[in-house]
């Protein structure tokens, strides 16, 4: 009996530590920026629950990134571009200054391969979508994009179309923040809601 009870209590204990593994954290709280930090100086403000990135007058690049270090996830969020919408979605990073090192699930306007994944201070690109992708983003409308690691192996989806898939040893062998980007070169204005990680 006591063999039973101890297996049952085992099996109970496993499967609420896998659930709660695989439980979605929210990011974005909504109301602040706890749980994440300024690098640059350009500009990151919450308005109206949402989530805004702006370029400053230096118009430099600039990063938010997470306190938090994830390795395997899926990560889901929605962007919305205003004006030029050059940004990024950074995973496995690590960041000095404003320099930061990592993978980057580019967000930018029409034309731009916005889903690809590229390599800062790296080997650049290392995947762009099929240019036929590009339809999928609706410029100046609210986008859901879905980044998910497992391993080696990223992939992308832009509104339900899969963008890409990426097989890469070197992303595999690290963890590191989530970071969102605002580009050099200034006229940028991101807004961002529902960012969400289920650590997998």
């Amino acid at each position: 009996m006591k063999l039973k009870l101890s297996l049952s209590l085992f099996i109970v204990l496993s499967l609420s530590v896998a659930a709660f593994a695989q439980k979605k954290q929210t990011l974005f709280n909504g109301k602040d920026l706890t749980g994440w930090k300024i690098y640059g100086t350009e500009k990151w403000y919450v308005e109206d629950g949402l989530l805004v990135c702006e370029s400053g007058p230096d118009k430099e690049y600039g990063y938010l990134g997470t306190e938090q270090k994830f390795k395997d996830f899926e990560l889901t969020l929605e962007f919305k571009q205003e004006a030029n919408g050059n940004s990024g979605v950074f995973f496995h990073s690590s960041i000095e200054g404003t320099k930061i090192s990592g993978w980057q699930a580019e967000v930018a306007p029409p034309g731009s391969s916005t889903g690809g994944i590229y390599e800062s201070y790296g080997r650049g690109w290392l995947i762009k979508p099929e240019p036929e992708k590009d339809k999928a983003l609706k410029m100046g409308e609210w986008n859901k994009m879905t980044v998910k690691v497992v391993g080696n192996v990223v992939t992308t989806f832009l509104n339900g179309t899969q963008m890409i898939t990426l097989d890469d040893a070197k992303i595999g062998g690290k963890d590191g923040c989530i970071a969102l980007q605002i580009h050099s070169g200034g006229g940028i204005k991101v807004k961002w809601r529902k960012i969400k990680i289920k650590q997998l």
